[in-house]
Protein backbone atom coordinates (compact mmCIF):
# COMPACT_ATOMS: atom_id res chain seq x y z
CA UNK A 1 0.00 0.00 0.00
CA UNK A 2 1.30 3.32 -1.04
CA UNK A 3 -0.15 5.24 1.83
CA UNK A 4 1.26 3.08 4.37
CA UNK A 5 4.04 3.55 6.53
CA UNK A 6 5.63 0.18 7.86
CA UNK A 7 7.00 1.05 11.26
CA UNK A 8 9.54 -1.51 12.34
CA UNK A 9 10.30 -1.34 16.26
CA UNK A 10 14.64 -2.09 16.80
CA UNK A 11 14.50 -1.27 20.88
CA UNK A 12 14.89 -4.85 21.93
CA UNK A 13 17.99 -5.18 19.28
CA UNK A 14 19.53 -1.59 18.20
CA UNK A 15 18.05 0.25 21.79
CA UNK A 16 19.72 -2.64 24.11
CA UNK A 17 22.38 -1.94 23.02
CA UNK A 18 22.90 1.50 24.42
CA UNK A 19 25.45 1.38 27.39
CA UNK A 20 23.49 -0.08 31.05
CA UNK A 21 19.95 -0.53 28.40
CA UNK A 22 20.62 -4.22 28.61
CA UNK A 23 17.41 -5.98 29.81
CA UNK A 24 16.87 -9.86 30.52
CA UNK A 25 14.72 -12.24 28.73
CA UNK A 26 11.44 -11.29 30.90
CA UNK A 27 11.74 -7.76 30.47
CA UNK A 28 12.19 -8.24 26.78
CA UNK A 29 9.15 -10.31 27.38
CA UNK A 30 7.13 -7.49 28.46
CA UNK A 31 8.18 -4.58 26.27
CA UNK A 32 7.31 -6.90 23.06
CA UNK A 33 4.30 -7.44 24.57
CA UNK A 34 3.55 -3.78 24.84
CA UNK A 35 5.02 -3.14 21.29
CA UNK A 36 2.51 -5.86 19.49
CA UNK A 37 -0.48 -4.23 21.68
CA UNK A 38 0.54 -0.38 20.38
CA UNK A 39 0.32 -1.80 16.82
CA UNK A 40 4.18 -2.05 15.60
CA UNK A 41 4.44 -3.70 12.15
CA UNK A 42 7.66 -5.50 12.81
CA UNK A 43 9.73 -6.16 16.03
CA UNK A 44 13.51 -6.55 15.45
CA UNK A 45 13.53 -8.67 18.56
CA UNK A 46 17.96 -9.08 18.56
CA UNK A 47 20.78 -10.49 17.17
CA UNK A 48 20.59 -14.60 17.48
CA UNK A 49 23.67 -15.45 16.89
CA UNK A 50 25.39 -13.12 19.87
CA UNK A 51 24.47 -14.37 22.67
CA UNK A 52 22.27 -17.49 24.14
CA UNK A 53 20.25 -15.26 26.06
CA UNK A 54 20.02 -13.34 22.46
CA UNK A 55 18.31 -16.30 20.49
CA UNK A 56 16.08 -17.33 23.21
CA UNK A 57 14.79 -14.46 23.68
CA UNK A 58 14.11 -13.80 19.73
CA UNK A 59 12.75 -17.53 20.04
CA UNK A 60 10.28 -16.64 22.47
CA UNK A 61 9.08 -13.36 21.35
CA UNK A 62 8.87 -15.14 18.02
CA UNK A 63 6.38 -17.92 20.04
CA UNK A 64 4.23 -15.84 22.36
CA UNK A 65 3.98 -12.63 20.39
CA UNK A 66 0.99 -12.25 17.98
CA UNK A 67 0.49 -9.71 15.47
CA UNK A 68 3.75 -7.88 13.67
CA UNK A 69 6.50 -9.63 11.91
CA UNK A 70 9.13 -10.85 14.14
CA UNK A 71 12.75 -10.36 12.71
CA UNK A 72 16.36 -11.62 13.53
CA UNK A 73 19.20 -9.43 12.79
CA UNK A 74 22.03 -11.36 10.58
CA UNK A 75 25.55 -10.68 9.40
CA UNK A 76 25.73 -11.71 5.70
CA UNK A 77 27.67 -15.07 6.75
CA UNK A 78 25.94 -18.43 7.35
CA UNK A 79 26.21 -19.50 10.50
CA UNK A 80 24.53 -16.01 11.31
CA UNK A 81 21.52 -16.80 8.87
CA UNK A 82 20.82 -19.96 10.19
CA UNK A 83 20.97 -19.16 13.45
CA UNK A 84 18.45 -16.07 13.04
CA UNK A 85 16.08 -18.61 10.87
CA UNK A 86 16.11 -20.81 13.68
CA UNK A 87 15.65 -18.10 16.06
CA UNK A 88 12.29 -16.79 14.13
CA UNK A 89 10.99 -20.16 13.03
CA UNK A 90 7.81 -20.19 15.74
CA UNK A 91 6.97 -16.80 13.65
CA UNK A 92 6.10 -19.30 10.78
CA UNK A 93 4.90 -16.72 7.90
CA UNK A 94 5.71 -14.24 10.57
CA UNK A 95 9.69 -14.59 10.42
CA UNK A 96 11.87 -12.22 8.89
CA UNK A 97 15.95 -12.48 8.71
CA UNK A 98 17.48 -8.98 8.36
CA UNK A 99 21.14 -9.27 7.11
CA UNK A 100 23.38 -6.62 6.97
CA UNK A 101 26.88 -6.18 5.13
CA UNK A 102 29.07 -3.34 5.07
CA UNK A 103 29.14 -1.08 1.70
CA UNK A 104 31.17 1.91 2.47
CA UNK A 105 34.86 2.29 0.79
CA UNK A 106 35.86 2.56 4.63
CA UNK A 107 33.63 -0.22 5.92
CA UNK A 108 35.21 -2.26 3.15
CA UNK A 109 38.67 -1.66 3.14
CA UNK A 110 39.18 -0.99 7.50
CA UNK A 111 36.84 -3.55 8.80
CA UNK A 112 35.91 -6.35 5.94
CA UNK A 113 38.97 -6.38 3.73
CA UNK A 114 37.11 -6.90 1.30
CA UNK A 115 36.54 -5.72 -2.52
CA UNK A 116 33.11 -4.51 -4.15
CA UNK A 117 32.81 -7.53 -5.89
CA UNK A 118 33.44 -9.57 -3.06
CA UNK A 119 30.40 -7.80 -0.95
CA UNK A 120 28.22 -7.84 -3.60
CA UNK A 121 28.63 -11.75 -3.62
CA UNK A 122 28.95 -12.16 0.01
CA UNK A 123 25.30 -10.17 0.23
CA UNK A 124 23.20 -11.94 -2.36
CA UNK A 125 24.80 -15.29 -1.25
CA UNK A 126 23.34 -14.29 1.91
CA UNK A 127 20.15 -13.26 0.83
CA UNK A 128 19.29 -16.37 -1.46
CA UNK A 129 19.94 -18.91 1.97
CA UNK A 130 18.03 -16.44 3.69
CA UNK A 131 15.54 -16.90 1.31
CA UNK A 132 15.67 -20.53 1.59
CA UNK A 133 14.62 -20.65 4.95
CA UNK A 134 12.38 -18.23 5.95
CA UNK A 135 9.34 -16.10 4.22
CA UNK A 136 11.02 -12.42 4.34
CA UNK A 137 14.52 -11.37 3.79
CA UNK A 138 15.35 -7.79 4.50
CA UNK A 139 18.79 -6.81 3.24
CA UNK A 140 20.55 -3.75 4.98
CA UNK A 141 23.56 -1.84 3.66
CA UNK A 142 25.47 -0.74 6.45
CA UNK A 143 26.80 2.58 6.24
CA UNK A 144 24.92 3.37 3.21
CA UNK A 145 24.94 7.17 3.76
CA UNK A 146 28.79 7.12 2.86
CA UNK A 147 28.50 4.58 0.11
CA UNK A 148 29.05 5.55 -3.22
CA UNK A 149 25.87 5.51 -4.98
CA UNK A 150 26.98 3.54 -8.58
CA UNK A 151 27.87 0.49 -6.02
CA UNK A 152 24.89 1.53 -4.11
CA UNK A 153 22.51 0.78 -6.75
CA UNK A 154 24.74 -2.32 -8.02
CA UNK A 155 24.14 -3.87 -4.43
CA UNK A 156 20.74 -3.18 -4.31
CA UNK A 157 19.29 -4.63 -7.84
CA UNK A 158 21.65 -7.22 -6.38
CA UNK A 159 20.19 -8.47 -3.39
CA UNK A 160 16.40 -7.62 -4.85
CA UNK A 161 16.80 -10.36 -7.69
CA UNK A 162 18.43 -12.75 -4.97
CA UNK A 163 14.75 -12.47 -3.37
CA UNK A 164 15.37 -9.41 -0.59
CA UNK A 165 11.39 -7.96 -0.69
CA UNK A 166 13.20 -5.13 1.94
CA UNK A 167 15.62 -2.70 1.39
CA UNK A 168 16.74 -0.92 4.43
CA UNK A 169 19.06 2.03 3.74
CA UNK A 170 20.55 3.11 6.97
CA UNK A 171 22.65 6.60 7.89
CA UNK A 172 24.57 4.31 10.38
CA UNK A 173 26.57 6.94 11.67
CA UNK A 174 24.13 9.87 11.42
CA UNK A 175 26.41 11.73 8.85
CA UNK A 176 23.40 12.82 6.09
CA UNK A 177 21.47 15.71 6.06
CA UNK A 178 17.57 15.33 5.31
CA UNK A 179 18.13 16.80 2.02
CA UNK A 180 21.07 14.77 0.95
CA UNK A 181 19.59 11.76 2.36
CA UNK A 182 15.89 12.37 0.97
CA UNK A 183 17.83 12.56 -2.61
CA UNK A 184 19.64 9.14 -2.40
CA UNK A 185 16.28 7.47 -1.94
CA UNK A 186 15.17 8.87 -4.49
CA UNK A 187 17.80 8.29 -6.99
CA UNK A 188 17.91 5.02 -6.00
CA UNK A 189 14.37 3.96 -6.61
CA UNK A 190 14.44 5.82 -9.95
CA UNK A 191 17.92 4.35 -11.09
CA UNK A 192 17.89 0.54 -9.77
CA UNK A 193 15.38 -0.98 -12.45
CA UNK A 194 13.75 -3.89 -10.19
CA UNK A 195 12.96 -1.19 -7.21
CA UNK A 196 9.48 -1.83 -7.50
CA UNK A 197 9.87 -5.32 -6.16
CA UNK A 198 10.92 -4.15 -3.13
CA UNK A 199 9.84 -1.73 0.05
CA UNK A 200 12.60 0.92 0.83
CA UNK A 201 13.08 1.18 4.59
CA UNK A 202 15.60 3.48 6.13
CA UNK A 203 17.31 3.53 9.24
CA UNK A 204 18.74 6.64 10.48
CA UNK A 205 21.38 7.55 13.66
CA UNK A 206 21.04 10.84 15.25
CA UNK A 207 24.20 11.69 15.81
CA UNK A 208 23.68 15.48 14.62
CA UNK A 209 20.44 15.29 16.07
CA UNK A 210 18.61 14.68 12.37
CA UNK A 211 17.32 10.55 12.44
CA UNK A 212 13.83 12.28 12.17
CA UNK A 213 14.22 14.90 10.03
CA UNK A 214 16.30 12.18 7.68
CA UNK A 215 13.63 9.58 7.93
CA UNK A 216 10.65 11.93 7.11
CA UNK A 217 12.72 13.09 4.11
CA UNK A 218 13.29 9.52 2.83
CA UNK A 219 9.72 9.01 3.38
CA UNK A 220 9.10 12.09 1.07
CA UNK A 221 11.43 10.53 -1.45
CA UNK A 222 9.53 6.87 -1.39
CA UNK A 223 11.06 5.29 1.78
CA UNK A 224 7.50 2.93 3.17
CA UNK A 225 9.45 1.60 6.25
CA UNK A 226 11.22 3.55 8.78
CA UNK A 227 13.30 1.65 11.65
CA UNK A 228 13.01 3.75 14.70
CA UNK A 229 13.17 2.85 18.82
CA UNK A 230 10.47 4.22 21.66
CA UNK A 231 11.90 7.26 23.15
CA UNK A 232 14.90 7.41 20.39
CA UNK A 233 16.68 5.00 21.94
CA UNK A 234 20.36 3.32 20.42
CA UNK A 235 23.56 3.53 20.33
CA UNK A 236 25.71 6.59 21.20
CA UNK A 237 23.00 9.40 19.89
CA UNK A 238 20.15 6.96 19.30
CA UNK A 239 17.70 6.25 16.38
CA UNK A 240 14.70 8.17 15.28
CA UNK A 241 12.09 7.94 18.24
CA UNK A 242 9.47 6.07 17.27
CA UNK A 243 6.82 8.48 18.93
CA UNK A 244 7.81 11.60 16.91
CA UNK A 245 7.57 9.75 13.47
CA UNK A 246 4.38 8.49 14.19
CA UNK A 247 2.94 11.58 15.52
CA UNK A 248 4.51 13.58 12.93
CA UNK A 249 2.43 11.59 10.30
CA UNK A 250 -0.71 11.87 12.03
CA UNK A 251 -0.54 15.38 13.20
CA UNK A 252 0.58 16.47 9.34
CA UNK A 253 -1.50 13.80 7.32
CA UNK A 254 -1.85 17.29 5.19
CA UNK A 255 1.25 17.08 4.25
CA UNK A 256 2.30 13.63 4.03
CA UNK A 257 -1.09 11.72 3.49
CA UNK A 258 0.41 8.55 5.25
CA UNK A 259 -1.29 6.41 7.71
CA UNK A 260 0.53 3.96 10.16
CA UNK A 261 -0.83 1.22 12.22
CA UNK A 262 0.18 2.63 15.72
CA UNK A 263 -2.41 3.22 18.24
CA UNK A 264 -1.53 6.51 19.26
CA UNK A 265 -2.97 6.41 22.54
CA UNK A 266 -0.67 3.80 23.74
CA UNK A 267 2.56 5.66 22.79
CA UNK A 268 3.32 7.37 26.60
CA UNK A 269 2.53 3.95 28.78
CA UNK A 270 4.85 2.19 26.16
CA UNK A 271 7.37 4.89 26.70
CA UNK A 272 6.84 4.73 30.41
CA UNK A 273 7.88 0.91 30.23
CA UNK A 274 10.94 1.23 27.95
CA UNK A 275 12.00 4.03 30.44
CA UNK A 276 11.53 1.76 33.48
CA UNK A 277 13.01 -1.53 32.67
CA UNK A 278 16.00 0.18 30.78
CA UNK A 279 16.95 2.90 33.70
CA UNK A 280 17.17 5.59 30.84
CA UNK A 281 14.91 8.22 32.37
CA UNK A 282 13.18 10.70 29.35
CA UNK A 283 14.44 14.43 29.62
CA UNK A 284 11.01 16.33 30.82
CA UNK A 285 10.99 18.66 27.00
CA UNK A 286 11.11 15.16 25.23
CA UNK A 287 8.54 15.75 22.41
CA UNK A 288 5.56 13.83 22.96
CA UNK A 289 6.53 11.63 26.00
CA UNK A 290 8.42 14.08 27.63
CA UNK A 291 7.02 15.76 31.53
CA UNK A 292 6.92 18.81 29.91
CA UNK A 293 5.63 17.80 26.27
CA UNK A 294 2.20 19.69 27.08
CA UNK A 295 2.98 22.11 30.25
CA UNK A 296 2.22 25.36 29.60
CA UNK A 297 3.96 27.55 31.78
CA UNK A 298 4.04 31.74 30.34
CA UNK A 299 1.44 33.75 31.11
CA UNK A 300 0.37 34.38 27.26
CA UNK A 301 0.46 30.91 26.07
CA UNK A 302 -1.73 29.87 29.28
CA UNK A 303 -4.33 33.16 28.30
CA UNK A 304 -4.17 31.31 24.41
CA UNK A 305 -5.13 27.73 25.98
CA UNK A 306 -8.40 29.29 28.16
CA UNK A 307 -9.22 30.78 25.25
CA UNK A 308 -8.71 27.85 22.75
CA UNK A 309 -6.74 24.79 23.17
CA UNK A 310 -5.34 24.63 19.19
CA UNK A 311 -3.89 27.81 20.06
CA UNK A 312 -0.74 26.27 21.51
CA UNK A 313 -1.26 22.43 21.11
CA UNK A 314 -1.34 20.73 18.24
CA UNK A 315 -2.23 17.34 19.30
CA UNK A 316 -4.01 16.75 22.59
CA UNK A 317 -2.20 14.75 25.50
CA UNK A 318 -4.73 12.12 25.12
CA UNK A 319 -4.14 11.17 21.74
CA UNK A 320 -0.73 10.33 22.57
CA UNK A 321 -1.60 8.64 26.05
CA UNK A 322 -1.40 11.33 28.63
CA UNK A 323 -4.07 11.87 31.26
CA UNK A 324 -5.90 8.97 30.19
CA UNK A 325 -4.25 6.03 32.65
CA UNK A 326 -5.56 7.60 36.20
CA UNK A 327 -7.41 4.37 37.73
CA UNK A 328 -9.61 4.27 41.19
CA UNK A 329 -8.07 1.32 43.13
CA UNK A 330 -7.33 1.41 46.62
CA UNK A 331 -6.89 -0.82 50.06
CA UNK A 332 -10.50 -1.85 49.33
CA UNK A 333 -10.16 -2.95 45.74
CA UNK A 334 -10.21 -6.93 45.57
CA UNK A 335 -7.93 -9.09 42.71
CA UNK A 336 -10.60 -9.70 40.12
CA UNK A 337 -10.24 -5.46 40.08
CA UNK A 338 -6.84 -5.75 39.69
CA UNK A 339 -6.15 -8.44 37.55
CA UNK A 340 -9.01 -6.46 35.21
CA UNK A 341 -6.86 -3.50 35.26
CA UNK A 342 -3.56 -4.95 34.25
CA UNK A 343 -5.55 -6.79 31.80
CA UNK A 344 -6.25 -3.79 30.36
CA UNK A 345 -2.08 -2.58 30.35
CA UNK A 346 -1.61 -6.17 28.28
CA UNK A 347 -0.50 -7.90 31.50
CA UNK A 348 -1.55 -11.55 31.88
CA UNK A 349 -1.41 -13.06 35.08
CA UNK A 350 -2.01 -16.32 36.32
CA UNK A 351 -2.82 -17.01 39.40
CA UNK A 352 -0.16 -17.61 41.75
CA UNK A 353 1.53 -15.17 40.47
CA UNK A 354 -1.31 -12.33 40.78
CA UNK A 355 -1.24 -13.68 44.60
CA UNK A 356 2.05 -12.19 45.12
CA UNK A 357 1.48 -8.96 42.67
CA UNK A 358 -1.81 -8.38 44.58
CA UNK A 359 0.33 -8.26 48.00
CA UNK A 360 2.81 -6.02 47.14
CA UNK A 361 -0.46 -3.68 45.98
CA UNK A 362 -1.86 -3.94 49.27
CA UNK A 363 1.34 -3.06 51.08
CA UNK A 364 1.41 -0.57 48.50
CA UNK A 365 -2.49 0.92 48.89
CA UNK A 366 -1.69 1.13 53.02
CA UNK A 367 0.80 3.78 52.15
CA UNK A 368 -0.50 5.74 49.56
CA UNK A 369 -4.42 6.56 48.73
CA UNK A 370 -4.69 6.41 44.92
CA UNK A 371 -2.92 3.77 42.91
CA UNK A 372 -1.89 4.41 39.03
CA UNK A 373 -1.11 2.46 36.47
CA UNK A 374 2.80 3.54 36.44
CA UNK A 375 2.22 2.24 40.51
CA UNK A 376 1.30 -0.96 38.86
CA UNK A 377 4.06 -1.40 36.21
CA UNK A 378 6.76 -1.43 38.92
CA UNK A 379 5.28 -3.51 41.17
CA UNK A 380 4.94 -6.14 38.27
CA UNK A 381 8.83 -4.59 37.86
CA UNK A 382 9.03 -5.79 41.83
CA UNK A 383 7.98 -9.51 41.40
CA UNK A 384 9.50 -10.21 37.91
CA UNK A 385 12.62 -9.46 39.35
CA UNK A 386 12.36 -11.28 42.45
CA UNK A 387 12.84 -14.75 41.03
CA UNK A 388 16.21 -14.50 40.12
CA UNK A 389 17.84 -12.70 43.32
CA UNK A 390 20.78 -13.97 44.92
CA UNK A 391 20.43 -10.44 47.63
CA UNK A 392 17.38 -9.48 49.11
CA UNK A 393 16.82 -6.00 50.89
CA UNK A 394 15.06 -7.36 54.04
CA UNK A 395 15.60 -4.84 56.48
CA UNK A 396 16.63 -0.49 56.13
CA UNK A 397 17.42 1.51 59.07
CA UNK A 398 18.45 5.48 58.24
CA UNK A 399 18.80 8.36 60.09
CA UNK A 400 19.56 12.14 59.93
CA UNK A 401 19.33 15.16 60.55
CA UNK A 402 20.50 18.78 61.15
CA UNK A 403 24.50 18.92 62.80
CA UNK A 404 23.80 14.93 62.76
CA UNK A 405 26.14 12.16 61.01
CA UNK A 406 24.07 10.36 58.53
CA UNK A 407 23.91 7.06 59.37
CA UNK A 408 22.11 3.50 57.78
CA UNK A 409 21.82 -0.11 59.26
CA UNK A 410 20.67 -2.59 56.71
CA UNK A 411 20.46 -6.08 56.75
CA UNK A 412 20.74 -8.29 53.41
CA UNK A 413 19.59 -11.54 52.91
CA UNK A 414 22.67 -12.87 50.33
CA UNK A 415 22.63 -16.42 48.68
CA UNK A 416 20.43 -17.47 51.69
CA UNK A 417 22.57 -16.43 54.03
CA UNK A 418 22.06 -13.28 56.31
CA UNK A 419 24.57 -10.62 56.64
CA UNK A 420 24.04 -6.73 58.50
CA UNK A 421 26.05 -3.62 58.46
CA UNK A 422 26.12 -0.16 59.41
CA UNK A 423 27.67 2.78 56.98
CA UNK A 424 27.74 6.54 57.33
CA UNK A 425 27.94 9.24 54.46
CA UNK A 426 27.03 12.58 52.97
CA UNK A 427 23.24 11.70 53.14
CA UNK A 428 21.01 8.74 54.57
CA UNK A 429 20.88 7.16 50.79
CA UNK A 430 24.62 7.57 50.81
CA UNK A 431 24.86 5.88 54.18
CA UNK A 432 23.23 3.10 52.93
CA UNK A 433 25.13 2.63 50.14
CA UNK A 434 27.90 2.66 51.66
CA UNK A 435 26.35 -0.66 54.18
CA UNK A 436 25.05 -2.47 51.42
CA UNK A 437 28.52 -2.47 49.12
CA UNK A 438 30.24 -3.32 52.09
CA UNK A 439 28.37 -6.13 51.94
CA UNK A 440 29.14 -7.88 48.52
CA UNK A 441 31.73 -8.16 46.15
CA UNK A 442 32.00 -6.93 42.90
CA UNK A 443 30.26 -3.71 43.88
CA UNK A 444 30.44 -1.76 40.80
CA UNK A 445 31.51 1.81 40.28
CA UNK A 446 28.41 4.31 40.54
CA UNK A 447 28.01 6.17 36.99
CA UNK A 448 24.12 7.02 37.78
CA UNK A 449 21.93 7.82 40.59
CA UNK A 450 18.61 9.32 39.02
CA UNK A 451 15.27 10.14 40.92
CA UNK A 452 11.96 10.59 39.65
CA UNK A 453 8.47 10.78 41.10
CA UNK A 454 6.17 8.10 39.63
CA UNK A 455 2.95 10.16 39.72
CA UNK A 456 1.83 13.67 41.55
CA UNK A 457 1.42 13.92 45.01
CA UNK A 458 3.43 13.85 48.55
CA UNK A 459 2.46 10.02 48.96
CA UNK A 460 3.59 9.33 45.37
CA UNK A 461 6.19 6.78 45.00
CA UNK A 462 10.08 7.48 43.99
CA UNK A 463 11.26 5.95 41.13
CA UNK A 464 15.23 5.77 41.58
CA UNK A 465 17.58 4.09 38.66
CA UNK A 466 21.06 3.38 39.81
CA UNK A 467 23.97 2.83 37.32
CA UNK A 468 26.84 0.15 37.83
CA UNK A 469 29.80 -0.40 36.02
CA UNK A 470 32.33 -3.33 36.69
CA UNK A 471 34.94 -3.91 34.18
CA UNK A 472 33.42 -3.86 30.85
CA UNK A 473 29.32 -4.96 32.08
CA UNK A 474 27.25 -2.17 32.55
CA UNK A 475 24.20 -2.56 34.48
CA UNK A 476 20.71 -0.99 35.73
CA UNK A 477 18.91 -1.29 38.44
CA UNK A 478 15.14 0.32 39.78
CA UNK A 479 13.46 0.83 42.66
CA UNK A 480 9.96 2.33 43.57
CA UNK A 481 8.48 3.69 47.41
CA UNK A 482 7.26 5.87 49.37
CA UNK A 483 10.51 6.44 51.34
CA UNK A 484 13.00 7.59 48.73
CA UNK A 485 15.90 6.03 50.64
CA UNK A 486 14.01 2.28 50.32
CA UNK A 487 13.55 3.16 46.96
CA UNK A 488 17.42 3.91 46.11
CA UNK A 489 18.70 0.87 48.49
CA UNK A 490 16.27 -1.35 46.42
CA UNK A 491 17.30 -0.23 42.97
CA UNK A 492 20.86 -0.68 44.48
CA UNK A 493 20.10 -3.72 45.51
CA UNK A 494 18.60 -4.87 41.77
CA UNK A 495 21.65 -4.09 40.42
CA UNK A 496 23.88 -5.68 42.30
CA UNK A 497 22.06 -9.10 41.30
CA UNK A 498 22.96 -8.22 37.51
CA UNK A 499 26.59 -8.00 38.43
CA UNK A 500 27.80 -11.35 37.57
CA UNK A 501 29.84 -13.87 39.80
CA UNK A 502 28.23 -11.43 43.00
CA UNK A 503 29.34 -12.79 46.29
CA UNK A 504 28.81 -11.83 49.82
CA UNK A 505 32.54 -10.11 51.18
CA UNK A 506 34.21 -13.03 53.20
CA UNK A 507 34.67 -10.22 56.49
CA UNK A 508 31.94 -8.40 57.17
CA UNK A 509 31.21 -5.44 58.46
CA UNK A 510 30.21 -5.05 62.18
CA UNK A 511 26.39 -4.30 62.74
CA UNK A 512 25.37 -2.19 65.77
CA UNK A 513 21.43 -0.51 65.42
CA UNK A 514 21.09 3.30 64.37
Amino acid sequence: MTDRIHIFDTTLRDGEQSPGCSMNIDEKMRVAHALAALGVDIIEAGFPIASPGDFEAVHRIASEVHGPRIAGLARAAEGDIRRAAEAVKPAGDYGRIHTFIATSPIHMEAKLRMTPDQVVERAVAAVKLARSLVPEVEFSAEDAGRTEMDFLCRIVEATIAAGARVINIPDTVGYMTPQEFGGRIRELIERVPNSHQAIFSVHCHNDLGLAVANSLAAVENGARQVECTINGLGERAGNAALEEIVMILRTRADRYALQTGVDTRKIVPTSKLVSQITGMPIQPNKAIVGANAFAHESGIHQDGMLKHKKTYEIMTPESVGWNTNRMVLGKHSGRAALKSRYEQLGVELDDERLIEVFNRFKVLADKKKDIFDEDLMFLISEDAGEHDERIKLISLHAASGTGDTPVAAVELEIQGELHKATGEGDGPVDAAFKAIKSLVEPNGKLLLYAVNAITAGTDAQGEVTVRLQDGDRIVNGQGADTDIVVASAKALVAALNKLPNMHARAVHAQYSGV
